[in-house]
Parts: structure tokens; sequence; C-alpha cells
């Protein structure tokens, strides 16, 4: 007869994944589910090894940054799966009819620029889209606070999604920008260089918008593609 590890044995293995930083439900599932397999293996060549012995045989193999590693793939592989539904939304606004909108909007800008107090304007909206960041960025972290104390659960993907992933690595860019603008000294930059700004501008708040409303929007769908067993969990 074969050994089967039980479901106490289980709560055992999301405990152990925890004690060993894992944090987040998803990739504690996937840990548990190969750890499982792996002692099950171990009981099919010597039934009589013990559960614990098993498991540390089993989490030796992992090295020693024990499960660092793999949460860092996950990350980087859901990271990856982020940022291609970024380029997936942001391209919808270069195709008819939304494209309209996007060219109105950059010459609109170009002609806003060329007429009006370019630096302070420049620096304004830099701030004002700073703070809208942050902003955003606070209310998402508090709502997905608010679902983990519900559910108890805390999952990878909704992190990346409710915490903008990798794009809030973008919110020193305004001074950047700012900075970099001082080199034109008080003059407007010539019509190609505010022509190229505008164009900037409006993708970057175009990629903003898709991060911090289009995306959350469809958090539920895309959830539940990543993770069959979300919809359960909530």
């Amino acid at each position: 007869m074969e050994l089967k590890v039980n479901q106490e044995q289980i709560d055992r293995l999301y405990r152990f994944t925890r004690e060993h930083f894992v944090e987040h439900y998803d990739l504690q599932t996937e840990l548990v589910d190969h750890l499982s397999n792996a002692i099950e293996e171990q009981w099919k060549e010597n039934p009589k090894l013990s559960f614990e012995d098993a498991l540390q045989k089993e989490f030796k193999k992992f090295g020693v940054f024990g499960f660092m590693d793999v949460v860092e793939q996950r990350q980087a592989a859901l990271n990856k799966k982020y940022n291609l539904l970024i380029w997936k939304h942001f391209k919808e606004f270069f195709t008819i009819p939304k494209i309209v909108i996007t060219i109105s909007l950059v010459i609109g800008l170009f002609y806003f620029f060329k007429y009006v107090f370019f630096y302070e304007l420049m620096a304004l909206g830099m701030i004002l889209w700073f703070v809208f960041l942050i902003i955003a960025l606070f209310y998402e972290k508090k709502k997905m606070k608010k679902r983990k104390s519900q559910t108890g659960k805390k999952w990878m993907f909704e992190e990346i999604i409710f915490g903008y992933g990798s794009f809030s690595g973008v919110f020193v860019f305004p001074l950047h920008v700012i900075n970099g603008f001082t080199n034109f000294g008080n003059e407007i930059p010539n019509y190609y260089v505010l022509f190229g700004i505008s164009f900037f501008l409006v993708s970057l708040f175009l990629a903003t918008y898709v991060v911090t409303k289009i995306i959350p929007s469809k958090a539920e769908e895309y959830l539940n593609q990543t993770y069959p067993e979300y919809a359960f969990s909530n």
C-alpha cells in the first residue's frame, strides 16, 4: 500500500513554506504540491522514512537559499506577464478609433506648450502626475490589504497588479524629466523636440492610465486566468 500525504501533513507543508519566507498563497500551493509529490516518491523507496525526514531531505535540494530562487523566478515570470498586459492595452490607443484621441492629445499638448508657459507647465504637470500615482497606489494597496484580511490569502500576481509592478519604478521619473529640461535654458525647444516631448508625455499618461485604471478594473479576470482556484478563495 502506497503512503500518501494526509491533510494534517499538507497543513504542515503550508506552515513550512511560510516559515521559509514564502508569503504568497499561490506560490505556497505550488511548493506544497511539489513537496507532497516528492515525499510520496521517497516513501515508495523507503516507507519507513518519517514525514519530517523526507521533508528536510527534499528541502535540501533547493540549496543554500531555500525557496528564495523559486520565489524570484516566479516573480520575474509574473512581472513579464504583467508587462505584456500593459503593452497589450497601451497598443490599443494606437489603433482605430482610439488613435484619433491619442493624436488629438499629442497635437493639443504641442500647441499648448508652444503658446503657453512651457517650463512652468512641465513642472506642474510632472508634480501632479507624481501625486496622482502616489494617491492611486495608496488607494489600491488599501483595497488589497482589506481583501487579504477577509480571505487570509496573499497572491503574488494580485500584489503586482495593485502595486503597479515594475511600473512603480517610474515614481522618481518626474525629477529626471524636470532636471533634463533645464538643459534648454530659458528657450522653448524647437518644434521637433516639442512634438517629441508632447508625444512622449501623452504616451506616459496613457501608460499610467492603463496601469492605474484599466488593468486593476480587469484584475478579477486576469487573476482567475492565472489561478483557477482564485475564484473559490474569495
